[in-house]
């Protein structure tokens, strides 16, 4: 192969005396890592092989169908080779100094094959052409069995597609121009320093490889994330209520609650002050409380989702009016915040409270799990008991399981693209402040997420009346009279869109859908000086039947939504008193934001232990 490193020059040869530290701590370290495996498997015993996620059964199904239609399949090789004769040809005219139009081509997004030696050099273009095909074909062949199950198919579309950028050819080092001039640059000193990288990530997993997405010694929160000034000036045993100082002369009367997923740090709202929403709300006039979730232990086994409604948002309510003297607030819940604020809506609808709330916000959530997206292939009964018996056993679900899965979602952005970096070119993870709050993983309560995983995905419960129950207190989505705002996520792939539009068609009262650019994250989090994405809103009174008869009568808007939504809440009430000082009303300040629950990260090596 020739190496497409000879337009650079070469370095030096590394000092002999570092190369030899360097392979003795890397044998160091593999030696005690290996030991340490062994003492764990030694103390659990060897247990038979189990398919606890159902995926060898799903794929031993998918084939015995797959081979009762010997002529479709026969079909399909013939495709793949008539396929690979084209790129054979394609190939010969590029050696020969040929132009010819490629054969396979990846999507403008996929940054995998950005480096220009995947399209310059005939033979890394054969690699990627090659590799193109072939998964195309394999998705082909599986994704649409005859006769297979929708649950089963889609298990297969998944962990079909996984395997497939497990094989990128961009995940190993001869076959990926970018690693291999690095390669031939550093005399392999960059596999040397990708195998220490390596062995950090699986020591800091506990023995489980944890890859490393950004330097989170760069992040210290209340210092350069989490730095809007306020106070806590509340506890429960479930969560910190954070008050934040106002920086208006004037702030609108109502209070504003948000309520973050208990999923994730609420701090993802509150990245640094260009692109947070909680800063910007201060600025708007908004007095800002934000919940501030536990991050549970065995302690809080026990802890329903009725906790959650009691010991968070109804408890938040009693502090704000307590503190505010308002008996009223706005509030605005995010993901499972917001299925927990439309929860606890329904609920005081049913007590007769329904004005505890004069507005609420839901960023990107599902009251409607009819179709919960790629989330769905995790959720079925096989899967919910293994997760309930190790759940049960230790009293809470570790967070890191739950961020795996959702990486698993975007797994060459959020995994192989960091393989690639750490491992293979031997960088350290640039610093990055979102995926230090990707990496700040929560756990959950044992008995509260297996609630959440069978009343509402499995059995879908909440969008029937009196299907759960809160207190005694039957839940129906359809007794909500508060005005509501919905904001969604074009390409969402945690949230679909589609789904949060079928839920917010279940409310009782008057309802603005909106439609932001981007997905989950950052779709949310899009300030307006950014002037990015843009919003689609439908002038329609009420919500069309479809989401798609919806989104044809929708008008695209430049900008934030942030601007249509401060707008719409303000129409409604803009009274304004003077400003609250978090450390002089009647509340006890705790301590300074962003309180002591938050600052509390999963050690997973003592998890481990």
């Amino acid at each position: 192969m020739a190496a497409p490193s000879n337009e650079t020059p070469h370095a030096e040869l590394p000092d002999p005396q570092e190369v030899a530290k360097t392979y003795a701590e890397v044998a160091r370290r593999a030696s005690h890592l290996i030991s340490d495996h062994v003492n764990r498997q030694l103390k659990k015993g060897i247990a038979a092989p189990a398919d606890e996620l159902g995926i060898a059964q799903a794929f031993m199904d998918m084939m015995a169908k797959l081979l009762s239609n010997p002529y479709k399949l026969a079909q399909a090789q013939m495709n793949l080779v008539w396929d690979y004769f084209s790129l054979w040809q394609h190939s010969m005219m590029r050696f020969a100094g040929l132009n010819a139009a490629p054969i396979a081509a990846p999507e403008k997004s996929d940054k995998r094959f950005k480096d220009e030696e995947w399209e310059q050099h005939f033979l890394f273009d054969f690699i990627k052409q090659s590799y193109l095909i072939a998964a195309r074909h394999i998705h082909d062949t599986v994704c649409c069995v005859d006769g297979l199950d929708e649950q089963t198919q889609k298990k297969v579309n998944f962990y079909t597609r996984q395997y497939i950028d497990a094989l990128s050819p961009s995940n190993f080092a001869m076959t990926n121009p970018e690693v291999f001039r690095e390669t031939v640059k550093s005399h392999g000193q960059n596999l040397l320093k990708g195998l220490n990288n390596l062995l950090r990530d699986v020591e800091d997993g506990g023995g489980n490889l944890r890859v490393k997405m950004t330097d989170t010694t760069a992040f210290e929160l209340g210092k350069n994330v989490a730095t809007t000034p306020g106070k806590v000036v509340f506890q429960t045993d479930m969560m910190q209520l954070l008050q934040y100082t106002p920086s208006t002369d004037k702030v609108l009367k109502k209070p504003l609650l948000i309520v973050p997923p208990w999923i994730n740090k609420f701090y993802i709202l509150d990245l640094r002050e260009k692109n947070s929403y909680i800063k910007w709300c201060v600025d708007q006039g908004h007095t800002v409380f934000v919940i501030s979730w536990v991050n549970p232990d065995e302690r809080h086994a026990e802890k329903t989702f009725e906790s959650y409604v009691q010991e968070g948002i109804i408890a938040a309510l009693d502090a704000i009016e307590q503190q505010t003297g308002e008996k009223s607030v706005n509030a605005a819940g995010y993901c499972l915040g917001g299925t927990l604020l439309a929860t606890t809506l329904a609920y005081l609808a049913g007590k007769r409270q329904a004005n505890r709330i004069s507005a609420a916000t839901f960023f990107t959530t599902m009251t409607d799990f009819t179709d919960p997206g790629e989330l769905g292939v995790f959720i079925d009964e096989g899967q919910v008991s293994s997760l309930e018996k190790k759940m049960f056993e230790r009293g809470y679900l570790e967070g890191s399981e739950m961020a795996g899965t959702f990486n698993m979602l975007r797994a060459n952005d959020l995994i192989w693209s960091f393989v690639v970096n750490n491992y293979l070119l031997g960088k350290d993870p640039f610093p990055f402040d979102l995926l230090y709050w990707n990496s700040d993983s929560t756990r959950m309560p044992a008995k509260m997420h297996s609630f959440y995983l069978r009343k509402l995905y499995m059995e879908n419960r909440l969008v029937e009346p009196g299907g759960i129950t809160i207190d005694g207190v039957a839940i129906d989505l359809g007794k909500i009279k508060t005005p509501c705002y919905f904001i969604s996520t074009i390409e969402d792939h945690i949230a679909p869109w589609k789904s949060t539009y079928a839920g917010a068609r279940n409310f009782g009262g008057p309802v603005r859908f909106v439609l932001g650019g981007s997905g989950h994250i950052a779709g949310i989090v899009n300030p307006p000086a950014a002037n990015k994405y843009g919003f689609w809103i439908n002038p329609a009174a009420k919500l069309p039947a479809t989401p798609d008869d919806w989104l044809a009568g929708a008008q695209q808007n430049a900008g934030s939504w942030w601007t249509d939504w401060q707008a719409w809440l303000t129409a409604m009430d803009s009274e304004q008193t003077e400003p609250r000082d978090p450390a002089k009303g009647k509340l006890k300040v705790l301590e300074d934001a962003p309180g002591t629950f938050v600052k509390i990260r999963i050690d997973a090596k003592k998890a481990a232990a």
